[in-house]
Formats: C-alpha cells, structure tokens, sequence
C-alpha cells in the first residue's frame, strides 16, 4: 500500500522549456557546456555556491555575457504552472489519504522565476500542499544520487515499498527504482500528472 507520494516539480506541475536555455546560451556564445562548468551547475543546484558566485564564474567564463543577459537565458526554461494542476494537488492534500512530499532540483534563480511566473500567492498554496518541501539547494543533495531518495526515507521513517515518486527524468526515476521505490517517468508531451490515479491504479 503506498502510505507516501513524492513528486518532482518541473514538467511535473510547472511546465518547462528545457531547450530554451541552451538556446539562450547559444545566441550568447556558450555553444557548449565544459566539466567545469558541468561542475559549478551542480554547485550552485545543491547550494554550494551562491547565487553571485554562480553569475560571477560564468561572467569572467565570457565577458561579453552581462548579468542580466545571463539570468533570463538560464531562466528562460521556467514556464507557467496550470491552475488545474494546483487543484488536483490541493484536493489530494486535504484527503489526508497520503504524506506527500516534493523534491526538486533546482536553484535561487530558477526559484525567483518561478514565483515570478506563479506569484507569490500561488507558490505559497503549493508549498501548503506538502507534508515537506525539498529543493536541492537547501538541502545540499540533487537527484538522481541515492543519497537524496535515503534522506527522504530516512527523515520520513518511509518505506521504500511504500513509497510512490513521479519524476520526468528516467536517470532520477531508475535510481529511486534501485532502491524498491515506486516509481513513474511521466512524459509531459504525452502524460498529466492529475491522471495518477488512472494511469497508476494498480498502485493504488
């Protein structure tokens, strides 16, 4: 019986433009992506560099580039979040039928976007929604590493078998799967997540 439902959040709830920001990148000369910039994403995603220091190291990378040139071009992935989806959260959240959870690599500047795109009003009715509410760069972890799946069981006292994660990366989803977590890799193109429960009833 699944007890617990964690859920990714981009192209889970909030809709995202994942070729835009290599698009951006590209019209500002960055036609590729080196380790050691491969390397300060995934600093600044788990909080380990700040935000100045992420603008900072890809500035002095390419001098041309200003800062705000930057920001939207890496920002320009976020999109908008659907009010029915929000819905559908909020109905399961007052069933009180499951702990539900969101874990979400992500960063500052996307954060900021994201609210921007929302509001604040209606980024604060989805935090509500959860029993916990884990961004990598607060909690120092990033998916699709066990560790972060292992902190959430353990922090929640949840069985891995009694646990449901929807992610839209299948790197993420095969990891949790190693672990005996349930899992779905939903297709945003083709899958809405206010279907779990037709496309998934045999979980349920």
């Amino acid at each position: 019986m699944i007890k617990t439902i964690i859920f990714d959040f981009g192209d889970v709830f909030i809709n995202l433009d994942k070729d835009a920001p290599y698009i951006g990148m590209k019209k500002l000369g960055i036609t590729s992506f080196t380790e050691k910039m491969i390397e300060t994403n995934k600093l600044y995603e788990t909080g380990r560099i700040l935000t100045s220091e992420f603008i900072e190291f890809y500035t002095n990378e390419f001098p041309t580039i200003s800062e705000k040139e930057l920001t939207e071009a890496w920002n320009s992935i976020i999109l908008y979040f659907p009010e029915y989806r929000l819905e559908f959260l909020e109905e399961l959240a007052a069933s009180k039928k499951y702990e539900l959870i969101l874990l979400s690599n992500t960063n500052d500047l996307h954060i900021e976007r994201v609210i921007e795109n929302m509001t604040i009003e209606m980024y604060k009715r989805f935090q509500k929604c959860f029993d916990a509410f884990y961004l990598s760069q607060e909690i120092h972890l990033r998916k699709p590493n066990a560790n972060i799946y292992e902190f959430v069981l353990d922090k929640h006292h949840t069985k891995a078998e009694e646990t449901f994660f929807i992610d839209d990366t299948s790197e993420n989803t095969e990891t949790a799967k190693q672990l005996g977590i349930h899992t779905w890799n939903i297709n945003p193109k083709l899958e809405d997540v206010i279907n779990t429960f037709t496309i998934k009833k045999e979980l349920f």
